[in-house]
């Protein structure tokens, strides 16, 4: 189902706020073991996700910044505009934009939004990025973005509007790896071919272009590739130890083993970028390392 072979990303969400130097020392340590991304949700409870971004860029060189990603639904798009082209130049270019149409309907009513219908945030979500494309082409926009035409857009989700919108629209699509956002049950393998099968017919032409990330809820790097799949099932026991073995979002065995899942997982669904939470962030650092630049 390839449609192009596109080189490996790694990226990991950040998502515990921390006081400015475990911060700092989180970020430096995403990229000293080698990931090419960090990421900060859009959660209540969890980091400011502008603010965090950009004083990661100020205390790293090389790693993309990313949010991973926004709740449009929180956002008004023209404020939305300015504060993406202002983390975008104060990054110096290294800033990535994922988009949601949000879930959470908890946290609508906590910040007293109304909750809207799945077709009214995806419709949000349609004007928000609209709204940001103008932004980014108009010369009179200030802050100017650091990229011309702007930051690079990542739309996360499964269902069909929203990969029909990221068809149109983004430069990555994410696959959260499971049958619902709200609950923790992995898709199979025949549900995420499924689901990215549809998003690359919507893509068209467009498929080779856009790449494919995947959510990896699972790592776990031992010589015991059974005992960890089992380990695994007990606390997933809705999927079998055979099925969980195929999945990309679960990543268990030694590290040249889940190197192996990885390629394999690149070329049977297009996945070429892979992201982690932090809790995971050193158990993956050795497959990084086998995968660098291939």
């Amino acid at each position: 189902m390839a449609t192009g072979r596109k080189p490996f990303r790694f990226g990991v969400d950040l998502i515990t706020p921390v006081p400015r130097r475990a911060w700092v020392e989180k970020c430096r340590k995403a990229e000293d073991l080698g990931y090419d991304v960090v990421g900060v949700g859009d959660h209540l409870g969890m980091p400011a996700p502008f603010p965090a971004l950009v004083l990661a860029a100020e205390n790293t060189e090389r790693v993309r910044l990313k949010t991973f990603v926004l709740n449009a639904g929180f956002y008004n798009p023209v404020l939305l505009a300015r504060d993406v082209t202002g983390t975008d130049q104060c990054t110096g270019g290294r800033f990535e934009l994922g988009l949601g149409a949000g879930y959470v309907k908890a946290e609508f009513d906590a910040a007293g939004i109304p909750f809207p219908t799945a077709r009214q945030r995806l419709d949000h979500l349609e004007r928000t990025i609209e709204q940001l494309k103008r932004s980014y082409a108009d010369p009179a926009h200030q802050p100017r973005p650091a990229q011309p035409s702007g930051p690079p857009l990542l739309l996360g989700g499964r269902g069909n509007g929203l990969l029909a919108l990221a068809a149109r629209y983004a430069d990555a699509i994410a696959f959260i790896g499971a049958t619902a956002s709200h609950k923790m049950l992995l898709a199979d393998a025949a549900e995420l071919t499924e689901r990215v099968g549809f998003a690359k017919a919507a893509l068209g032409a467009r498929a080779p272009e856009v790449e494919l990330n995947v959510f990896a809820h699972c790592v776990d790097v031992t010589a015991d590739r059974r005992a960890g799949l089992e380990a695994v099932h007990r606390r997933m026991p809705e999927r079998t130890v055979e099925q969980l073995a195929a999945l990309p979002t679960v990543l268990v065995g030694t590290a040249a083993q889940i190197a192996d899942q990885l390629e394999t997982h690149r070329e049977r669904y297009g996945f070429s970028y892979f992201t982690v939470l932090e809790h995971n962030l050193e158990a993956l650092a050795p497959v990084i390392d086998l995968l660098h630049g291939k």
